[in-house]
């Protein structure tokens, strides 16, 4: 397994339906944590790098109706 860690900005805060179907990635095979930084409109991923990539991860973050602007680089 390779872990990778992720971290993007959104734009607008997300809405309750959005927070519900974020929720529901935790299940989704290869995301391994997932946390936000409301203050910072931060969204924070690890996972399997063996298992996902960062363009489907961007994907999923959309299809879930987060408004994500750009990825942020982790220090």
């Amino acid at each position: 397994m390779t872990t990778v860690d992720l971290c993007f900005r959104y734009t607008t805060p997300p809405t309750e339906n959005c927070m519900r179907a974020l929720s529901s990635l935790r299940e989704v095979y290869g995301i391994r944590k997932m946390s936000f930084d409301s203050s910072g409109q931060t969204i924070h991923l690890e996972y399997d790098a063996t298992r996902l990539d960062e363009p489907e991860i961007s994907k999923l973050l959309l299809r879930c109706g987060l408004d994500v602007k750009e990825r942020v680089a982790l220090i």
